[in-house]
């Protein structure tokens, strides 16, 4: 059995779900989530920059509005839930759980437990982030010992 990290941030969509549990053909796969809610404050201009920069200024004036703290941990906690359900509906094992700080520690720690094939980092495009090499994905390559695959979800949040 292949065993998969995925790093996310909202809920997969079915096009998400179908995509990550076919990378690897018939093998079977074994997902353990990490979802990080969304971030406090400060992460609210680098969404609304990348909103700006997908050309969706509509989305960036909408950034007030998106749920942070305790709000944004339910929701995250929802979020999950529907992942691991939508994972294991299409055959593959998944046990996930929220991660409030310092993502990279946590998938560290993670890959450091248990015996992981992958990391498969699975967001919504962050390009502020993604230039500066400061999103999971280019961070999580200098801090776990096994292949790290940065994919794009299927849709916006």
């Amino acid at each position: 059995m292949f065993t998969s990290v995925l790093m996310i941030e909202k809920a997969l969509t079915s096009a998400d779900v179908e995509f990550v549990t076919g990378l690897h053909g018939e093998e079977k796969v074994a997902f353990h989530v990490l979802l990080q809610p969304r971030g406090e404050q400060a992460d609210r201009l680098l969404r609304a920059i990348d909103d700006v920069a997908l050309g969706a200024i509509d989305e960036a004036a909408r950034e007030l509005e998106t749920p942070e703290g305790e709000e944004a941990k339910s929701l995250g906690q929802q979020a999950l839930e529907v992942s691991l359900t939508a994972l294991r509906a299409a055959g593959s094992d998944a046990v996930g759980r929220l991660i409030e700080d310092h993502p990279l520690d946590a998938l560290k720690a993670l890959v450091d437990e248990i015996d992981v094939d992958e990391v498969i980092v699975l967001t919504d495009p962050h390009y502020v982030e993604e230039f500066f090499h400061r999103d999971w994905a280019s961070r999580a390559r200098h801090k776990v010992g096994v292949p790290v695959l940065k994919l794009f979800s299927h849709s916006k949040a």
